[in-house]
C-alpha cells in the first residue's frame, strides 16, 4: 500500500500540482488584467473631469482673484458628484480654499500630484496612500494658469481607491472560486481514474506476494480487459507454471530420495558389518570409516529432503507426548561429541541443576533439530575447534543454546540462513534445507530458532520451546 500512496501522491503532485500553479497564475494574470483596466478607466475618467473642469474655469481665470476664489467656493459647494469624487481648489500656498466636502482640514494634501501640476503646469498624477487619512487613494491636479502665465492654483479630483480594490478583488475571488471548482472535479475524476488503477493493482500486489511467499497456483480474480487485466492473466500464467514446476521438483525429489534410502542403507550397513571384523588392514579400516561416515551423511542430507517435500505439502506431523526433553538434548549432545571428537573438535555440555520439567514434544523430531544443528556447528565452526551446549529454563520457555567458535555468519546473511535452499557465502555449503526444516519442526512445536553472532565470535543458536501447553 505504501506503493500506491506514492503513485497516488505523485499523481497529485504532477496533476493537480500543475492544474493549481497554472490556475494560481491565471487568477494573478485576471486580477492584474482587471486591476489595469479598472485603474486605466478611473483615470481616463478623472483625467477627462479635470481637463474639462479647468476648462469651464478659463474664463473666470481671466477676472480678479477675488471673483475667481469665489467661484471656486460656489462651484465645490453645487458640485453634484461629491460621493463619487472630491473637488479641491488648492492656491499658490498648496493650501485647500474650496472642497465639495464642505468643510476642510486645517492640514493641506500632501501628495506628488499637487506639486507635479504647479511644476508642469499641466496636470499631476497621484496612486497611494493619503499621508493625511491613510487610506488609497487616486488624485489628479490640473493647473489654473492666469492670462499672464502665472499658475495661480490648482484643481484637484480626489477619490478613494477602495472600491477598485474591492472590485479587483471580488474578480479575483471569482477566479479562485472557478478555479477550485476546476481543481475539485480534477481531484475527483483523477481519484477516481487513480482508483481504478489503485484497487486492482493492490490485489495484484497482494496476490503476488503470496505467490512469492510460495503459494503457488494461486490466482488473480480480474474483471478489466484493458493492461491490467494483461498483468493479471501473466502472473495467473507465471503462478500456474511454478506451480507445475514446483510439483514436479517435489515428485522428483520424493522419488529420487526414496530411491536413494535403499541403497545407502546397504553401504552403511555392510561398512558398520566390515568395521565389526578383525581383517582389515589399517589403511582399509580407515577407508571404510570414511565410507561409514560419508555414508550417514547422505543419509541425513535424503532424510531432509523428505522432511522438506512433507512440509512443502503440508504433510508434515508431530507425534506429542509428554517427554524429558533435557535427557533428549543430554544424550545427542554426549552421541555427537564422539563424532565431533574425530574432527578435532571438543563439544562442552554446560551442566547446570537447574530443574527443566517434561513438555509435550515429538522428540524424535527434536533430535533431528539438535543433530541439525550441532553438524552445522562443526561444519561451518570447526575452525574454532569447539562447541558449547547448554539448555536452561527462561520464564515459561525451555531455552537450548548452541555456540561455535568459527568466523561467525555475515552480517547481511543472517536475515537469509534459514531460508530454504540458501547456502550463502561459506565455504562449507549443504543443500540449504536443514535449517529451514528445523525452524518448521520449531515453529510446530511453537516455538522459536533464532540465529546470531555470539559475542567474542562464532554463531550462537537459540531454539525455545513453551514449557506448558
Amino acid at each position: 500500500m505504501k506503493k500506491a500512496g506514492s503513485l497516488r501522491r505523485r499523481w497529485f503532485m504532477n496533476t493537480v500540482g500543475v492544474v493549481c500553479v497554472f490556475g494560481l497564475t491565471c487568477v494573478f494574470a485576471v486580477a492584474a488584467v482587471f486591476g489595469v483596466y479598472y485603474y486605466s478607466s478611473l483615470e481616463s475618467d478623472m483625467r477627462y473631469r479635470a481637463d474639462n473642469t479647468a476648462g469651464f474655469f478659463a474664463e473666470n481665470v481671466q477676472q480678479d482673484y477675488n471673483y475667481f476664489y469665489q467661484s471656486c467656493i460656489n462651484y465645490a459647494k453645487s458640485y453634484a458628484e461629491k460621493d463619487k469624487l472630491e473637488l479641491q481648489f488648492i492656491d499658490v500656498n498648496r493650501k485647500v480654499v474650496a472642497t465639495s466636502y464642505g468643510d476642510w482640514m486645517d492640514e493641506s494634501p500632501a501628495t506628488s500630484d499637487i506639486e507635479d501640476a504647479f511644476t508642469t503646469q499641466d496636470i499631476g498624477k497621484f496612486i497611494g496612500w493619503d499621508p493625511v487619512t491613510g487610506e488609497r487613494i487616486m488624485a489628479m491636479s490640473k493647473a489654473m494658469i492666469y492670462n499672464n502665465g502665472e499658475v495661480i492654483g490648482v484643481l484637484r479630483y480626489v477619490t478613494s481607491t477602495k472600491l477598485v480594490d474591492r472590485q479587483i478583488a471580488l474578480v479575483a475571488l471569482y477566479a479562485l472560486l472557478a478555479l477550485s471548482v476546476v481543481v475539485l472535479v480534477v481531484v475527483l475524476s483523477g481519484n477516481y481514474y487513480i482508483r481504478s488503477i489503485l484497487v486492482p493493482m493492490s490485489e495484484i500486489t497482494e496476490k503476488a506476494k503470496l505467490i512469492a511467499a510460495g503459494s503457488y497456483g494461486s490466482q488473480i480474480q480480474t474483471q478489466y480487459d484493458d493492461e491490467i487485466g494483461d498483468l493479471a492473466e501473466t502472473i495467473n500464467s507465471l503462478s500456474l507454471q511454478i506451480s507445475q514446476n514446483e510439483k514436479v521438483q517435489r515428485d522428483f525429489i520424493s522419488s529420487l530420495s526414496h530411491e536413494l534410502r535403499t541403497p545407502l542403507t546397504s553401504i552403511t550397513g555392510w561398512s558398520e558389518t566390515l568395521l565389526v571384523g578383525d581383517t582389515l588392514d589399517p589403511d582399509t579400516r580407515r577407508g571404510m570409516r570414511i565410507i561409514l561416515r560419508e555414508g550417514k551423511r547422505l543419509t541425513e542430507m535424503v532424510v531432509d529432503l523428505l522432511d522438506f517435500n512433507r512440509i512443502q505439502d503440508g504433510r508434515m506431523t508431530l507425534n506429542m507426548e509428554l517427554y524429558d526433553i533435557r535427557g533428549e538434548f543430554e544424550d545427542t549432545v554426549f552421541m555427537y561429541s564422539s563424532r565431533a571428537a574425530q574432527d578435532g573438535i571438543v563439544l562442552e555440555y554446560l551442566e547446570n541443576d537447574e530443574d527443566i520439567p517434561e513438555i509435550s514434544c515429538d522428540h524424535e523430531r527434536m533430535r533431528q533439530v539438535f543433530l541439525n544443528i550441532l553438524d552445522n556447528a562443526a561444519k561451518h565452526g570447526g575452525e574454532g575447534k569447539k562447541i558449547d551446549a547448554s539448555v536452561f529454563m527462561d520464564d515459561q520457555e525451555v531455552v537450548f543454546q548452541i555456540r561455535d567458535y568459527g568466523p561467525g555468519i555475515p552480517e547481511d546473511e543472517l536475515p537469509l540462513v534459514k531460508k530454504k535452499f540458501y547456502r550463502g557465502s561459506m565455504k562449507n555449503r549443504g543443500t540449504g534445507i536443514g535449517l529451514a526444516v528445523c525452524e518448521e519442526i520449531v515453529s510446530l512445536h511453537g516455538g522459536t530458532l533464532t540465529l546470531e553472532n555470539a559475542e567474542g565470535g562464532g554463531t550462537l543458536v537459540t531454539v525455545r520451546l513453551p514449557a506448558f501447553q
